[in-house]
């Protein structure tokens, strides 16, 4: 006959059995926190891989792992220290084909040379949605970083250097984008590539605060709308920030310094809000508008360029106010008869080389302000007519324009130019409204 402590004891191990076999059901996506630690070097990274589980955390100790690596389920990648993984020169490094991957302080080095078949440090496919590529050293790579087709992929706080003995157009980029909406590239150092974060075909991506240096363009968009470049800083590049054939994108609190030829190009950009950027160090051009419709400019600075802004091609409908030129060789290069006013609501810009004065004190120059004379038309038309600069026939013409303004051709006016420069931390509240 069974005594109560044997009942007592019975019931306790059933209980035991049927925790046992709860917790047996747990759902795979709880294993998350496991970890494989790998401690030898010299291992294939897909040796590795292929051990894991799905949705496991890979942990490798410092040493040389061989790659290429294809990750073709959900998991973290990452390194306690010094742990490197060696493409040997030969096609992508590191493959992510699955969403929810993370790949975490490691240095990724060497991938191929052919950009017909796109070698890359890190190549997200589209199906790695959500993937995170963070605190990485990607090195020597012919693209750093590729998000072909992928949703709300991450590129953040990487060091991204390209091959530098390549020749500028024989590099890839330092991080491509191509159909990867949501996706965000932030706060990463690039350099040694073609373009420092080059997108096509893309929209809702956001790419701010990056340091870019040593490439053709900082910032490349083509095709891409309703995105946001804020932050980032270009130094000693081509070219700071292209903005091609994109709509509705958002450009503020960028920099450009250094950079040859423009601070910020846009081509057939529309519907766009350029605010609170500033260009300096020497640039043949500060901006390059090339048929740029309804676009807002304001409280950018413009400063030290061969020319502030070179605006043609038919730009229609744009908005630029309280801005600042400064010491610019020529503030605005304009090549049309068409009138153009750079006011809006009674602010204008302020300008360096206007000698006007503000009786009133309200802040506003007390005369409208024309950078361009007949002479600079003449001369942009018909280049060998510089030889004529100092000529009496060019000197008369700038005098009498001087004495009857209506004798100036359709061009750029500022009805109301500011007496000081507008402070950059003084946000315009109507800055970022719809442009109708």
């Amino acid at each position: 006959m069974m005594t109560m402590r044997s009942r007592f004891c019975l019931f306790l191990l059933h209980g035991c059995l049927l925790l046992l076999g709860t917790l047996a059901g747990i759902p795979t996506s709880l294993s998350a926190s496991s970890s494989t630690i790998v401690g030898t070097d010299g291992l294939r990274l897909q040796t590795i891989i292929d051990r894991a589980a799905p949705h496991e955390k890979i942990i490798l100790e410092p040493g040389l792992y061989q790659g290429p690596g294809l990750i073709n389920k959900p998991l973290i990648l990452e390194s306690t220290g010094a742990a490197i993984i060696d493409g040997g020169g030969k096609g992508r490094v590191v493959t992510i084909d699955a969403p929810d991957v993370t790949v975490r302080g490691l240095t990724i080095r060497n991938s191929g040379r052919r950009l017909d078949i796109e070698d890359s440090g890190v190549f997200v496919t589209p199906e790695g949605h959500n993937a995170t590529v963070e605190n990485n050293k990607i090195l020597n790579n012919l693209i750093g970083v590729y998000l072909k087709g992928p949703n709300n992929a991450k590129v953040i706080r990487n060091l991204i250097e390209g091959d530098r003995t390549l020749r500028v157009n024989e590099r890839g980029n330092g991080v491509q984008l191509w159909r990867t909406p949501g996706s965000i590239v932030s706060g990463n150092t690039i350099s040694w590539g073609r373009d420092g974060i080059f997108v096509t075909t893309s929209k809702q991506n956001k790419f701010s605060n990056n340091h870019i240096k040593n490439v053709r363009f900082a910032v490349h968009y083509m095709y891409t709308n309703e995105s946001e470049v804020s932050d980032n800083l270009s130094e000693g590049n081509h070219l700071g920030y292209a903005i091609m054939y994109a709509r509705k994108i958002r450009i503020f609190g960028n920099r450009s310094t250094g950079d040859r030829d423009h601070g910020i190009l846009l081509n057939y950009a529309n519907d766009s809000v350029i605010e609170r950027n500033h260009v300096s160090g020497g640039a043949k051009k500060c901006v390059f508008f090339y048929n740029a419709n309804k676009n807002k400019f304001s409280r950018n600075v413009f400063e030290g360029c061969g020319i502030g802004i070179h605006f043609t091609a038919g730009s229609e409908r744009n908005q630029i106010s309280e801005n600042t030129f400064q010491n610019n060789r020529s503030q605005v290069k304009y090549v049309g008869t068409r009138s153009i006013e750079w006011s809006v609501r009674g602010l204008g810009n302020y300008w360096s080389d206007n000698l006007s004065y503000d009786l009133n004190g309200d802040g506003i120059a007390d005369r409208p302000y024309k950078p361009n004379s007949m002479v600079d038309q003449i001369v942009w038309r018909h280049p060998s007519a510089k030889l004529l600069l100092q000529s009496p026939a060019f000197l008369l013409l700038n005098w009498v324009q001087s004495i009857f303004p209506s004798l100036f051709p359709g061009g750029v006016t500022d009805s109301a130019p500011l007496i000081k420069t507008p402070e950059l931390s003084e946000l315009n509240s109507a800055a970022a409204t719809k442009i109708e």
